[in-house]
Order: C-alpha cells, then structure tokens, then sequence
C-alpha cells in the first residue's frame, strides 16, 4: 500500500508522525503478546454482566492485534466445521418468476433458497467445499460450474436489501434523503408488546445463518446494514450516536426537551411551567413514531397521557429505552442463527468494524489486488488495451460500476480481502475478430472461470463504453456460465457477445 493510499484509508494518522506510528505499533504488539497468556484464564461464552474480568476484557478488546483474533477465531472454524460429502446439493431457482418485481417475499431468490436450504443450513454451511450448492436456473439448462452458484448469492443478498421482502426498510435517512448512511437497511419494525411471527423469525435466522457461511467460505455478501446491527452481533452496547447515523431527526425531540428542562430551572412557580409545556408540547402524548412511521405506546394507555413537568423525565427515559431496542428482536434472531454456523467463543473479541468485514468483505474493489491475481492470455500488463482496461476500471468507473463488472465477469460482486483469499485468478483472453471490426463488438465473460474475453479497442473512450454497455445490460447466465447480453440492434450490427 503506498503512503498516499495509507493516509487515505487512515485519515486519523495524517498528522502523526511515522516514528510515533510505529513506536505505538510496538507498544500495541508487545500488550497482544501479554494479553495473550490470560486469554486461556477467561470464559467467553459467558453473557455480558456475568463475569467482571471478562467484561473488561471484552471492553478492550480493540487494543487485541486483529491478526491474533484472527488466527484463535479459524482455529475454532477448523475444529466446527462439518464433514465434507459426495454430493453437493441441488437448488432450483426460477429465475423468471424471481426477476418480477410485482411477485414478492415467496418469489424471491432469498424465499427460493430458503426454502431448499435452511433446513440443513447448521451443517450444509459448515462444510469445507468452496462451492455449498448447485444452482440450476430452471429453463436454462444451466451446468453449474461455480458461476450460477455465485450469481444465486448475489442474488439473494440484492433481495435482502430491498422493498421485495419485508425484514428490512430503508433507513429514514434514506428515506428522507438527508444525513448519512443512506443506503443502509435496518431491521422493519414489530409492535413492540407482540410476538414476532414466528416464519419472519426464521428468516432472520437464516440470514445470520448465510453471513456464517460468508465467513467460513471468505464468499462476502453485499449487504448494507448499519453499524448497530454488527454491533449487537458482536454484543457491544448501542449509542444514541448510532441511531442518529440512521435516522438524523430521531433524537431531535429529546434534544429540545433538554433545552426545556435547563430553561426550567429559570422559572419559578409551577403555573408558568405548566403554561410552557402546555404551549410548547400540547400535542405531545407518551407515543413514539418508529423507524417505520408506525405509532406506538410507550408505557399502556400511553396516547391519552399528556407531557408534564412531572412526567417529563420518564418520558424522556420511556423514548430513548425504545429508540435504542427498537431493532434488538430481530437483531437477535440473526446472531442466533450466525452462531448457529460459527463459533461465538472467540467472535466476540471481534469488533462491530472488524464482524463486518468478515462477512461483507472491504466494500470498495482492491485494484491492485486485483491485479497481482490477474493472468494474461496473449498479452501482458504493459499490452495498450490491457493499461486502458485498467484505467477504466481504477479511474474512470464508480464504485457501483466495479461492483456490476465483477458480477460480470465472476457473479459476485465483492473481491477477496487478501491474495491467499483467491481459490482461482481472474483471467483476460483475448477476443480476435475475424473482419478486424474490434471496436464494434462487446467484451464476453466466462462467470465459471473468472475470465473476460476482450477485444483490444483502440482507445480508452471505446473501452469505458463497451464495458459500462456489457455490465449494464447482462441480465442471465447461460449453460455455460457465460453472461447474455441483451444488444441493442442501433449500437451494434453483430452480436459477438456469447458463444454457442
């Protein structure tokens, strides 16, 4: 990593000087050494509150080198993992019925898979393959090879971040286009006082099931979900600063209370106080809008009890007890079935941070490595077209672009985090074109092997247009593995796109 990257992934350390970084590295590597001989005195299957030592080791837990954690934490995956079978099961996905976005929850990729998985999900995903199951797209006489199966993942993790299902909703940031973290999903909201139904309980176990699997197989999954939900995971205690990196407004009111009470203290009889609340919050009852806009009863009978003077700390208690529990239920049922596939033993020294890397992988597409895992056909890195290949996708692709390439050329939509991460290297052939019209014709990919057939086009314009056209318009995957474009006769007179 060079400096420039270094200090831009870790702003924090711009200003500090490179001897005092490494003498704090020192200092953080010889405490791991230390902590590492009480490591074996403590017991971290133990709840938060049961064990003092325990507690404070786990509070401190950021000052533990990762790479430590690390290797305690794969020990312990290597002792759970289940035998390995003959037979890799099959899963049938109509992917017709899937991609109609008028069919909800049961016509999902995520309801399909459900379905035919989570029954054996607590051993199936414990297992060593790198491939868990075959996916066979009915109608397409798919023969799995590892491109269906990793376009099924990345399927089914789209559906989960989406209106399509209903266990998560966009965050209200999102929702109101203002603060941050706008993409992110938070759990949907259930009457408080009710049970959740028991099948949407499942389905939240599953998906903690499939992040163990993200974990175990280092396949990452595509999801956008707030730092409070890995936090719970990992049983760190939510703040109100992680509510309002979801939902800017959802303080406010407690905030103004605030105000209120100090102003109080200015005023001296109990009539002019009345007369402020009564002014100031004469609509406000003991209710609460949820993240949803749901409305709900703080305590019972809560919608006729008026705001008071007297009552006014107990309100303020009641609001923030919900707005920090609001998603715990759910959260719960998640991290029952992300134990359900790997240890919480050693897991729980890992920080929310830290939890979600394992299971969404980096987030933003690593070029360089990337590129120290590429193999050329017939060319080579210094080859004209393969330098403006990668000055299109290091600089003039977006983020949302790069996701949509390797889904592409791999059905996935996240790199590996590490080089040992890669089980096979991405490969570019070349694309020879018997009348020499090169630049008419569309890059094609082989999903199964990791591989782009590409065409050596003349300049970098034509490059970044044929590629953005490509990973736009490829919506299926053939029997081969290969992607299937659907051309526009206007853009192009030949469709070189697919073989067969």
């Amino acid at each position: 990593m060079s400096d420039a990257t270094f200090y831009k992934t870790y702003s924090s350390l711009s200003n500090i000087p490179a001897a005092c970084i490494i003498t704090r590295a020192k200092l953080f590597y010889r405490l791991s050494m230390l902590i590492e001989k009480v490591v074996p005195l403590l017991n971290f299957t133990l709840s938060p509150g049961q064990s003092i030592l325990t507690d404070k080791f786990r509070a401190h837990k950021t000052y533990l080198l990762h790479s430590t954690k690390l290797q305690w934490f794969q020990k312990s995956l290597q002792k759970t993992s289940a035998k390995s079978l003959q037979d890799i099961p099959s899963v049938n996905f109509d992917t017709v019925k899937a991609s109609n976005v008028d069919d909800k929850d049961e016509a999902t990729m995520f309801h399909q898979a459900y379905d035919q998985l989570h029954q054996n999900a607590q051993v199936l995903f414990r297992r060593q393959e790198e491939q868990l199951w075959l996916a066979q797209y009915i109608g397409m006489h798919s023969t799995d090879q590892g491109g269906p199966y990793r376009d099924s993942i990345t399927r089914i993790c789209s559906d989960i971040c989406s209106k399509r299902l209903s266990l998560f909703i966009l965050c209200p940031n999102g929702r109101t286009q203002s603060g941050l973290n706008r993409d992110c999903w938070i759990p949907n909201v259930f009457p408080p006082n009710k049970s959740i139904p028991t099948k949407v309980k499942n389905h939240y176990r599953f998906i903690g099931q499939l992040m163990g699997m993200a974990i175990r197989r280092k396949h990452y999954l595509d999801l956008k979900f707030p730092i409070l939900l890995w936090k719970q995971l990992v049983e760190e205690q939510i703040t109100m600063e992680d509510i309002e990196a979801i939902d800017m407004q959802s303080f406010t009111i407690i905030n103004e209370m605030e105000k209120i009470i100090k102003r109080n203290q200015s005023i001296d009889t109990d009539s002019d106080i009345n007369y402020l609340f009564s002014s100031i919050m004469s609509e406000l009852r003991f209710d609460i809008v949820s993240s949803a806009g749901q409305t709900y009863e703080l305590i019972p009978g809560g919608a006729e009890i008026p705001i008071t003077s007297d009552n006014l700390k107990q309100y303020c208690a009641y609001y923030c007890a919900y707005r920090l529990n609001e998603f715990h239920r759910q959260i719960e049922f998640i991290r029952q079935g992300l134990y359900n596939i790997v240890p919480s033993y050693y897991l729980s020294l890992f920080t929310a941070s830290s939890l979600e890397e394992a299971v969404c992988g980096k987030g933003q597409m690593d070029i360089e490595l990337l590129k120290r895992n590429t193999n050329y056909k017939n060319a080579s890195e210094d080859s004209p077209h393969i330098q403006r290949f990668w000055k299109v996708l290091s600089e003039l692709f977006d983020d949302d672009q790069r996701k949509l390439f390797l889904i592409f050329v791999w059905g996935r939509s996240i790199l590996p985090s590490r080089d040992e991460e890669f089980t096979s290297r991405f490969t570019i052939n070349p694309y020879y074109i018997s009348n020499g019209e090169v630049d008419k014709v569309l890059p094609r990919s082989h999903t199964c092997f990791f591989t782009i057939d590409l065409p050596a086009y003349s300049t970098i314009e034509i490059m970044y247009e044929r590629l953005n056209y490509a990973i736009n318009h490829c919506s299926s995957i053939d029997g081969d593995g290969n992607m299937i474009e659907v051309i526009d006769p206007n853009d192009f007179a030949t469709d070189y796109s697919s073989e067969d």
